[in-house]
């Protein structure tokens, strides 16, 4: 595409963490490396990063306070895994098992980390950014995760009249994983009306959840964007596929909310009735160590075969995707629940191996998007997983590989560049406004 000169170049700050180089949203990535080619520069105030990202990113690290830090400390507390199994495990109570130590975290929570457990980063960031206002000329501002970062943009829309754009790559009051009591949900469903009342637009990953944010937020534009994968980072020309039929999961497991346990279940009939070779079959899960899934794996008799690696680099975590015979994504065992798009899937679409969706419902945006691209299947039952499965491996065995059928047009509708496209149409009908 054409190139845009630097003076007809507009501004953009985006208030959020720096996937990957700070755990955050997904999309801070795609956007500031596709919104200059649509006459957005951005610039990222984030947290300090872990590592330092690559020199063509505009980015601004703050002080921050971790408001767990004395609790990490006194605990021992592995960064690795996860913070309550390792709570219950300090004090003796099987990880899965609901308790009182469960109750006591999640009550403790409710005022921790209230409005979330990033609230320490807030006063620096509003500092630094009005620093950054009065002294550069800033056309816009897009605020995407945590949910402090969304009270620090209104701070300083309200300071500087700026257009604020505010993206939920999960909704607030509204969370698919709401974890806390009803005062808890009524005082972030205050909070969120008061804050966003402030936005110009919002926008949403899913339609489902889009919908849902036109409800609450009545009269404000409410805008769905899916999340994508970076163009750049599609697996072109193909990776060698491992020799084995290997099946790949990167990435958080939200205990409760997804389970593996049905395709445990599928791996499990299919070895004792011979179709399936366990010599030939590995799977791998890649991300936070759970004890949970160590005791389901040893419960279905397949700890020869599923193996969990460990927290990796995203550069290694996307190698491991791209040679893996099928990619698994764990659905979202709530039927109630239609929107939830994770960034996984699209970073999967890029991988461009084929996807094997578990659990869930028959009717929704997951179900949605494997069907229009053709990058992989959805089964919500361990039956439907074993004839998945089933008819995958025979191919495997016949031709020594799974064979990729996914539909490049359909799929690059979802890639950062697109994504980017049409953030960059809504900045400009804000300022236009």
């Amino acid at each position: 595409m054409a190139s845009i000169g630097i003076s007809s170049m507009k501004n953009v700050l985006i208030v959020g963490y720096f996937w990957p180089y700070r755990k955050g949203a997904k999309g801070v990535i795609g956007l500031a490396k596709y919104l200059p080619e649509f006459g957005w520069q951005t610039i990222i105030l984030t947290a300090p990063l872990y590592e330092k990202p690559e020199p063509q990113f505009r980015v601004i690290e703050t002080p921050y306070r971790d408001v767990l830090s004395f609790w990490k400390k006194l605990l021992g507390i592995n960064l690795d895994r996860d913070f309550k199994e390792q709570v219950k495990k300090r004090f003796g109570v099987a990880s899965k098992k609901s308790s009182l130590i469960d109750f006591m975290l999640t009550r403790c929570g409710e005022i921790i980390d209230y409005p979330d457990i990033e609230r320490g980063w807030k006063p620096f960031a509003i500092k630094v950014g009005s620093e950054l206002l009065q002294k550069e000329n800033i056309d816009g501002v897009i605020s995407i995760y945590p949910i402090t970062s969304h009270l620090i943009a209104k701070e300083l829309k309200i300071r500087y009249k700026i257009p604020w754009l505010v993206v939920l790559p999960d909704l607030w009051s509204q969370n698919h994983d709401y974890r806390y009591s009803p005062l808890r949900r009524a005082l972030d469903r205050r909070l969120e009306l008061k804050t966003l009342a402030n936005a110009d637009a919002l926008v949403a990953i899913s339609e489902p959840w889009a919908e849902k944010l036109r409800t609450l937020h009545q009269g404000k534009p409410v805008y769905t964007i899916t999340l994508g994968f970076d163009p750049a980072l599609v697996n072109t020309p193909p990776a060698n596929l491992t020799t084995k039929f290997t099946i790949t999961y990167t990435g958080y497991i939200y205990t409760g909310k997804q389970d593996p346990s049905k395709l445990f279940a599928a791996l499990r009939d299919l070895i004792a009735n011979g179709t399936m070779n366990p010599d030939e079959i590995k799977v791998r899960f890649y991300g936070t160590k759970y004890g949970w899934l160590e005791k389901q794996i040893e419960q279905y008799g397949l700890a020869n075969i599923v193996k969990q690696c460990g927290i990796v680099s995203h550069q290694l975590s996307l190698q491991r995707q791209r040679e893996s015979q099928l990619l698994l994504l764990l659905d979202w065992d709530d039927k109630k629940e239609r929107g939830v798009h994770t960034g996984k899937i699209f970073e999967y679409l890029g991988a461009r191996r084929p996807i094997l969706a578990t659990g869930g419902s028959e009717v929704n945006v997951v179900a949605e998007l494997l069907h229009e691209t053709k990058a992989g299947i959805h089964a919500t039952t361990v039956e439907d997983i074993k004839n998945m499965l089933r008819e995958l491996y025979q191919e495997y065995k016949l031709k020594g590989e799974v064979a990729y059928s996914g539909e490049e047009s359909k799929m690059n509708k979802y890639s950062h560049r697109e994504m980017a496209r049409k953030f960059s149409e809504i900045l400009d009908h804000l300022i236009a406004r």
